[in-house]
């Protein structure tokens, strides 16, 4: 027993020495660069940095207004219809772009809403000049509304769910109307939500990347994570991306201090149930206006992957998928997200088991370290610790050759979040279950693991392994730092080929890319709700 304890206390200790580890070097990398270069850190505090902080936190702001507002409504329109036919599809559709890479909906959204997209003509009518597009601010809040709203909708629809059925009865025995339910039933509990909720899209808009890069459109649009992209990959100004990678820091750590005051969850997962017990009391009024809203809520989410599709298919596809770059690059995609997925499992169950170990003796200061590590992960945002080793190994090694590791290990790190959600549950049920009576069986190590453990944990570990992949695969953080001609993954590629504007072949990329991240999406969900309770 003591040696199991022990090897679980050391598999903890080294998770949570190599997430220390991970972050601690990026750090010492910044403060190394600050240190030989006092006159340009200092000189990176100017008029410039201060607009981008300002962006930052002005496209955050509003993008978070037109997420949540919106989200309001559609949630309550769903509520007070909790059992037409098809909503059970509105809502696994609503978590469709939770899987979808950002680099996929950006293209989505720019084949719909662009210069010359599908939308264009239409648009440039009712504004009576030539459509000019959505670079720039208009795109960015675009983008963050087609992956918030739904998130946001969901999330109130879940406070919605907790109202008991006896209050729904006794609105209904009292002749309460839509707006005397809305006031007195439906508002308070939405209004208890909405900090944290709100709180949570701000800090995703606080820390997008990819979303602005693709749709930024230049200088005035451009966000504080974009600015240290472009001062080590095209300005090679590492002293001012130190600067802007402090400030980043701290606006996110910022939120998400005041996230965890409003008892938000940086992960930003609802689970839903299909519908709920309230009766359905809507008018024939009513029940037009809620449908229209949910019609436009599911158009305005169906509308750029139906894009993407027709763009895709549109594509020379059969050319694609014979041509080496993208071969190789698929490949490339596949077995870095293959080894961030098992690490980012392996990391949440070394910290998980740790952390059980911790809790059979006297509570500490590192038993505490390992139920927060997770959460101090999100603290640092992918492309700060990219840029900090991007900073600390340019001095040593060629930054470009080691781009593999540095995607791999980045990816694990922010991906075992996640794992740790899908992984906890099942596993301090067994471990609550089965440890005392293990410990007087003499039931340790393989045994227990073959025996014990990995039934229980099977399904739970798959869906960890299969959500972490699809989040890797689509990731375009730390590979836009340390990508190359030699190391290119989907979302790498798919930037370039916009970047040259071979808008056909980044379509029918996309297409590749979003299909293999929403296979996956569906697979751990379907393998989470498989799972015995």
């Amino acid at each position: 027993m003591a040696m199991r304890l022990d090897l679980r206390l050391l598999a903890g200790l080294a998770a949570l020495g190599f997430l220390a580890a991970l972050v601690g070097g990026a750090f010492t990398g910044m403060l190394y660069e600050g240190a030989d270069d006092r006159s340009g850190v200092l000189g990176a505090f100017d008029a410039y940095l201060w607009r981008i902080a300002r962006f930052t936190l002005w496209q955050a702001a509003l993008s978070t207004l037109v997420s949540v507002v919106p989200a309001i409504a559609l949630a309550r329109a769903l509520s007070r219809h909790p059992a037409f036919p098809g909503r059970a599809i509105i809502l696994r559709l609503f978590a469709l772009p939770l899987g979808l890479p950002a680099i996929v909906a950006a293209l989505g959204l720019l084949e719909l809403y662009g210069r010359a997209g599908y939308l264009a003509a239409p648009l440039g009518w009712i504004r009576g000049d030539a459509w000019p597009g959505i670079y720039g601010l208009s795109g960015i809040l675009v983008a963050h509304a087609f992956f918030n709203i739904p998130l946001a909708t969901r999330l109130f629809l879940e406070s919605l769910d907790t109202v008991g059925n006896d209050q729904w009865r006794l609105a209904s025995q009292l002749g309460m109307g839509a707006g005397s339910s809305f006031r007195f039933i439906e508002w308070p509990v939405m209004r208890a939500a909405l900090p944290g909720i709100a709180g949570l899209v701000f800090m995703l808009c606080i820390t997008s990347f990819t979303l602005v890069l693709t749709l930024g459109g230049g200088p005035r649009a451009t966000t504080l994570e974009v600015a240290i992209y472009q001062s080590l990959r095209f300005d090679f100004d590492p002293a001012r991306a130190v600067v802007l990678t402090i400030v980043q820091v701290a606006l996110t750590a910022l939120v998400l201090a005041m996230l965890s005051r409003l008892g938000a969850s940086a992960v930003g997962e609802a689970n839903l149930t299909v519908s709920s017990g309230r009766p359905h009391t809507a008018g024939f009024g009513e029940a037009v206006l809620n449908g229209g809203l949910i019609a436009a809520g599911a158009a305005f989410v169906v509308a750029p992957l139906a894009a993407t599709l027709a763009s895709g298919l549109q594509a020379d596809l059969p050319r694609l998928a014979t041509e080496s770059g993208v071969l190789r690059a698929a490949a490339t995609s596949l077995a870095l997200a293959s080894l961030s997925a098992g690490l980012a499992v392996m990391l949440a169950l070394a910290l998980l088991s740790g952390r059980r170990a911790f809790e059979a003796g006297r509570p500490s200061l590192l038993a505490a370290a390992m139920e927060a590590g997770a959460g101090f992960v999100l603290v640092v945002p992918p492309i700060v610790i990219g840029a900090g080793w991007f900073i600390l190994l340019r001095h040593s090694v060629d930054v470009f050759a080691v781009a593999p590791v540095m995607v791999v290990a980045v990816n694990a790190a922010m991906a075992m979040p996640f794992a740790m959600r899908a992984i906890r549950p099942a596993h301090d049920a067994s471990a609550t279950r089965h440890d005392r009576l293990c410990a007087s069986l003499g039931i340790a190590g393989r045994a227990r693991l073959r025996l014990v453990d990995w039934p229980v944990l099977r399904r739970p570990i798959l869906t960890a392994a299969a959500f972490a992949m699809a989040l890797s695969l689509g990731d375009l953080g730390v590979i836009a730092l340390f990508g190359s001609d030699a190391v290119q993954t989907l979302p790498y590629l798919l930037l370039q080929r916009m970047g040259s504007y071979r808008t056909a072949d980044a379509a029918g990329i996309a297409l590749l890319l979003g299909l293999l991240c929403l296979a996956l999406m569906l697979i751990a969900d379907r393998l989470g709700k498989e799972m015995p309770a």
